[in-house]
């Protein structure tokens, strides 16, 4: 019984590995436009993505979560090759956020500073399941969110599996309550 048992969990968390796999997200349709973009630090190709759609006025306002607190907007646009204007009228940087988590917490004040109404969230695309899970917890009901999947040239199998078991233990959480 307990062999049976531990059989069906394994093939029950195969299977969800192999979806997990199937459904990483494609990038949005640039036209799509949106109140606001959130970028949460720490994978290739985000940020750039985040500048080059505000640039295009996907967006009004762009938040760049989990910034290391000594950084500065200039430093950015140096960095990033981005004119300083576009830091001074369209992007906010988070100082606050540390892990995933933290970034829903501090990405849904400052969306509800501004009274946003549709986030479009920019991440790696093998992140999204579990940065859109805990955003989604975060935000106020009635505030859209989509998701804008940054494809990452081969991520490694065990960063894909680290990434999987932390968004089933994460869903475990939130649907027991414990944790927020």
């Amino acid at each position: 019984m307990i062999v049976r048992a531990l059989g069906v969990l394994v093939l029950a968390w195969t299977l969800g590995f192999a979806a997990f796999m199937l459904a990483l997200p494609a990038p949005l349709d640039p036209a799509h436009t949106t109140d606001a973009i959130v970028v949460p630090t720490g994978g290739a190709g985000r940020i750039d993505r985040g500048i080059a759609l505000i640039e295009r006025h996907a967006a009004r306002r762009m938040l760049v979560s989990g910034v290391a607190p000594t950084v500065r907007p200039i430093e950015l646009a140096v960095e990033y090759k981005t004119r300083p204007a576009v830091f001074e009228c369209c992007i906010d940087l988070g100082h606050e956020a540390v892990d995933t988590r933290s970034n829903a917490e501090e990405t849904a004040a400052w969306v509800r500073d501004h009274r946003y109404r549709s986030v479009r969230l920019v991440t790696s695309d093998w992140h999204m399941a579990r940065a859109r899970m805990e955003l989604r917890h975060a935000l106020d009901s009635d505030v859209e969110l989509v998701s804008d999947g940054v494809p990452q040239k081969e991520p490694s199998l065990s960063l894909l599996l680290a990434e999987y078991n932390k968004l089933i233990l994460r869903r475990i959480a939130l649907w027991t309550g414990i944790g927020g």
